[in-house]
């Protein structure tokens, strides 16, 4: 399904209501331009209504800016996640191939001391090396993205090892890396990121809607356009209102908002994005009308090398320190594709947002968060997170098949 596929207006949907059953509401909801976030948006304010009534301190500013800080490299992961489950593909190694980028960074910075920004360079472009090599694989050798993934997850893990030596973890003191995640920006310049980002969405909105009437497609409604409007420019201001109540909007939000912004233009607006979302929706037909699958593929896997290795330096930043746990031992695979597939991307391909994986780190890590603040062990967490993401699955097949009878 590509993205300026018609769909139903808001008036034609009251008209059908009392047929529609639960499934089709859902899939109407879902494939209108601000229903995929409701959804999502719903499970984050229960989340944060539930906690903050139960802990506090949850709402308070300081743990919102330590929350965001913290889905920050899940988030970035997770975007690029998207591109290839848009496809229709996985991939299981984007945790191992961040580690990998972030080791080599520290062992250039720190080791053979190369300034900070070169070493980030190198450790990107290895990034995008590593998954083009996977999507090679996958486009012209036909073995399946889960194998391949799998096998270079496990590749890639004893490569970081190797990397990082014997000790196993490398400190990052480089001023360059550490101030991703420590430099903040004083309030004024908050504010005015806000409002850039609301006149960005406002032109961004109302442009899609005067292509749609242009090209004779089926509008949103009027109450749907501005009612999203004003809903997301609000909850911008209250982001950076609620920042600068401890330190202020910090560097690395604004940076995974502009990469967010950047590769949602490339999937949305531009032939690539909808040959994208052509062959998710229907390979076979894709390649019909002449779209290269399998270049397709090799392209979508080297953006997520490229997005896994700027998580990699993103989390090196955060930590202060490379090590396996942090990377390819801990959660970060499993929360990456938890957080895409919660955000509404279907496993199914041709359907999603790298908006919603943003959208579902934060629901992962709020649910982290709030569950270390009620004391609750490492089993409760893996445990509740499981159940999040078998629902957000469950929902998509639901509508999938629903939208599969329909037709």
């Amino acid at each position: 399904m590509q993205p300026d596929k018609a769909i139903k207006t808001e008036a034609m949907q009251i008209d059908k209501a009392p047929s529609m059953g639960f499934a089709d509401r859902l899939r109407v909801m879902r494939e209108s331009q601000f229903g995929a976030f409701v959804p999502v948006l719903l499970a984050l304010v229960a989340i944060w209504l539930y906690f903050g009534i139960t802990e506090p301190v949850f709402l308070s500013p300081r743990n919102f800016y330590n929350l965001f800080m913290q889905s920050a490299v899940v988030g970035t992961i997770a975007v690029g996640i998207t591109v290839v489950l848009l496809l229709g593909d996985i991939d299981l190694s984007a945790a191992a191939t961040a580690g990998v980028a972030a080791a080599l960074m520290a062992v250039l910075v720190t080791n053979v001391g190369l300034w900070g920004p070169v070493a980030c360079i190198i450790a990107i472009f290895v990034g995008i090396i590593m998954g083009t090599t996977q999507g090679l694989l996958i486009a012209y050798i036909g073995i399946p993205s889960f194998v391949v993934t799998l096998a270079g997850n496990l590749g890639f893990q004893g490569l970081m090892l190797k990397i990082l030596g014997i000790h196993g973890a490398i400190n990052m003191r480089d001023p360059f890396v550490r101030g991703i995640t420590t430099v903040t920006f004083p309030p004024f310049v908050g504010w005015i990121l806000a409002a850039v980002f609301v006149v960005g969405f406002m032109y961004v909105s109302l442009r899609r809607q005067a292509r749609r009437r242009a090209s004779g497609l089926e509008l949103d409604s009027s109450a749907s356009l501005y009612g999203g409007i004003i809903f997301f420019s609000l909850l911008a201001f209250a982001a950076v209102w609620t920042l600068n109540s401890y330190r202020g909007v910090p560097l690395l939000v604004v940076l995974l908002i502009g990469m967010t912004a950047l590769l949602s233009w490339v999937t949305t607006s531009t032939p690539f994005g909808r040959m994208l979302f052509a062959v998710g929706g229907n390979p076979e037909s894709a390649r019909r009308v002449g779209i290269s699958v399998q270049r397709m593929r090799v392209a979508a896997f080297g953006l997520v090398g490229m997005m896994a290795a700027i998580g990699g330096i993103v989390g090196a930043s955060r930590y202060a320190s490379v090590s396996f746990n942090a990377f390819a031992g801990g959660p970060l695979l499993l929360e990456a594709i938890g957080a895409a597939v919660i955000g509404g991307t279907s496993l199914f391909g041709g359907r999603g947002s790298v908006w919603n994986a943003i959208l579902g780190a934060l629901v992962i890590g709020s649910l982290g968060n709030g569950l270390d603040l009620s004391g609750a062990s490492a089993a409760d967490k893996l445990m509740f997170s499981g159940a999040i993401l078998l629902l957000a699955v469950a929902i998509d097949a639901l509508s999938r098949s629903k939208e599969g009878a329909s037709r």
